[in-house]
């Protein structure tokens, strides 16, 4: 069932609202328990890897789907905007992020390395302010594709339900894959679904950056230029697209060495160092995610018209 345009205001402005407001049920940390159990299950077969990954990713995908397409069907309009709402995470990336630049800014690395291992993946324990700043920005452009332009491309496509559906593979790809000896062949089917429905939003998301860059007055042309020609040079097929678009709208450097889990991982870089990652940047790139977040609700609000 689809959701209509008031529907979709009305999710967004709760978002905006609320962010991820800890008193409210959120279905996140409810699929990934469930989805842990369901790993464990389906482990203890002796069924070949990838063929027990791709029906641990069935299993996953399809009840919760299901579920909330059920729930539209039954309880809308109001399930419909706790849907978006909750299926949304604008807010909330925002308010990660700039918890990590308040600490910064009070010269407390310590807590800012350890506000940002709540949203990064990478090791955080002796990353440098520069670094600290690189690892912020890396993972709010990123996010502006996983966890607003890739929802509501999908809620305009096939409503709350095609959002949950994105959502819970986003969500299994964060929890299993990954190319290490435990998940290289049981998330295969996992991480290659995700690259698959991230395909186009991603790409959308760096077009929308580079509009959100000419409204905003910051380098559209360089942001283009940068997409271009840094894009594809990441291991992942889509990250960099909005990554690159950010980083030459900015006029910095992203990418380099990671280290996750004391293994080290170098990326390519992303952009040129026209400005240095400092405080300073943290206000453009707010500019900027807020920017081509209002844009795809725009374009969202416009297609749920017909």
């Amino acid at each position: 069932m689809r959701a209509t345009p008031n529907e979709l205001l009305a999710g967004v402005a709760l978002d905006l609202l609320l962010g991820d407001a800890r008193w409210l049920p959120h279905p996140i940390p409810v699929f990934g328990f469930v989805a842990t159990q369901l790993e464990k299950l389906w482990r203890w077969t002796a069924i070949p890897a990838r063929a027990a990954g791709a029906l641990f990713w069935i299993s996953a995908v399809a009840p919760a789907t299901a579920f909330v397409w059920w729930t539209t069907r039954h309880w809308a309009p109001w399930v419909n905007i706790y849907w978006i709402y909750a299926l949304l995470a604008l807010r909330g990336l925002d308010l990660e992020a700039a918890r990590v630049v308040r600490e910064l800014r009070r010269n407390d690395l310590e807590a800012a390395r350890h506000m940002l291992s709540r949203i990064v993946g990478r090791d955080t324990e002796h990353l440098d302010e520069s670094e600290i700043l690189r690892a912020t920005v890396e993972t709010v452009a990123e996010n502006l594709n996983d966890a607003v332009v890739a929802p509501l491309f999908y809620l305009a496509i096939a409503g709350p339900a095609g959002m949950a559906a994105y959502k819970a593979i986003n969500t299994l790809d964060s929890m299993v894959g990954y190319r290490n000896d435990r998940y290289l062949d049981f998330g295969w089917a996992s991480a290659r679904v995700d690259d698959a429905a991230n395909y186009v939003p991603a790409r959308l998301s760096a077009v929308l950056v580079w509009i959100a860059a000419l409204l905003l007055r910051y380098d559209p042309l360089r942001s283009f230029r940068v997409t271009v020609r840094d894009a594809r040079r990441q291991p992942s097929p889509n990250s960099g697209y909005p990554e690159a678009a950010m980083a030459g709208a900015l006029g910095i450097r992203l990418g380099g060495l990671n280290y996750y889990g004391g293994v080290p991982s170098r990326k390519e870089h992303l952009g040129d160092p026209v400005r240095p990652l400092d405080h300073e940047v943290w206000e453009p790139t707010r500019h900027l995610l807020y920017g081509s977040a209002a844009l795809i609700v725009a374009i969202v609000w416009v297609a749920l018209q017909w």
